[in-house]
């Protein structure tokens, strides 16, 4: 992620180019840091224009996730354009730019700012680490390849974190570090596979995602039930003056477990995390739905969402 312009003071005018990703990509959007600094500068003042080469906000989520992120954002007076191409960047008059945004059906827009933020995604600094004086192989991309327990082809070498390719998050770095701990220091066998991979997007309110999204379960042609329901149904959230987005889980039709969920509300990554806990354990949904939660909290919106007609 990169940020163009004026050294000193606050952002005038804040352009945001994402280039997003593709649905099922191993890696998370750079999009995601594009939305919470774009909505951190339009809080601070700054007027933010988000500009989205995909069809929509956060390729990999569903559709209505991406859509009702957006009409949050859109209620916060961000602008956001989507299947717009950036075309090219020209500084101008008092250290400022003019972005040439291109979409289909429409003529050129000239978006002019004060700082371009590029929010494209980033490679491997692997080229400056002499790994081939090791032996040590990466990929066409400079990531190093690695099997379950982390090693590399050369036994005894081992990469962990971002530069080993997948979800680029703090947390994966830090299990990464349990399992080699656990594996070189204690004799054990803890592997990655299978782990759960739960992010949030730190938008506000927030984004908690964690396991199958309805359009990844789809496609892998599973039988599945969906349950949704919105923020303003939860009580806390109402007297938070904070109600906006919904919670979604999709539940294994046959098994009734929890395959994923979307909570994009507030704390949404807190609420996930209770989700992930029950798709762990192998909870049914039934079983989260009969629990009894403390009232008020944000949790007891748990017993509402699962509710069946």
């Amino acid at each position: 992620m990169s940020l163009w312009g004026a050294r000193c003071g606050k952002p005038a005018r804040r352009v945001l180019r994402g280039e997003g990703g593709t649905r099922g990509s191993p890696r998370p959007p750079s999009t995601q840091l594009g939305l919470e600094f774009g909505q951190m500068f339009r809080r601070f003042g700054s007027r933010v224009t988000i500009v989205q080469r995909a069809g929509q906000l956060l390729p990999r989520e569903d559709p209505d996730v991406a859509d009702e992120i957006t009409k949050i954002l859109r209620e916060d007076e961000v602008d956001v354009l989507l299947n717009a191409a950036a075309t090219r960047v020209e500084g101008g008059v008092n250290g400022g730019l003019t972005l040439t945004v291109t979409t289909a059906g429409a003529a050129d827009r000239q978006l002019v700012g004060s700082h371009l933020l590029v929010a494209a995604g980033r490679i491997p600094n692997t080229d400056d680490l002499n790994l081939e004086a090791a032996g040590v192989r990466t990929d066409r991309a400079g990531y190093v390849p690695v099997d379950c327990r982390l090693g590399t082809n050369i036994p005894g070498i081992y990469a962990v974190g971002d530069v080993k390719g997948g979800p680029a998050f703090t947390h994966v770095s830090y299990d990464d570090s349990r399992v080699l701990k656990a594996n070189l220091l204690n004799g054990g066998g803890a592997t990655i596979d299978g782990r759960l991979v739960p992010y949030t997007v730190f938008t506000d309110p927030q984004l908690g995602r964690v396991g199958l999204s309805e359009s990844e379960a789809r496609q892998q042609r599973r039988e599945v039930r969906v349950f949704k329901m919105p923020m303003h149904s939860i009580a806390r959230a109402v007297e938070l003056d904070e109600a906006r987005g919904f919670i979604k889980a999709v539940v294994d039709a046959a098994t009734d477990k929890i395959l994923g969920c979307a909570v994009l509300g507030i704390e949404g990554g807190e609420l996930m995390s209770m989700l992930q806990l029950a798709i762990a354990a192998e909870i049914p949904f039934t079983g989260v739905r009969d629990m009894i939660f403390a009232h008020p909290t944000l949790a007891e919106g748990l017993n509402t969402l699962f509710e069946e007609d």
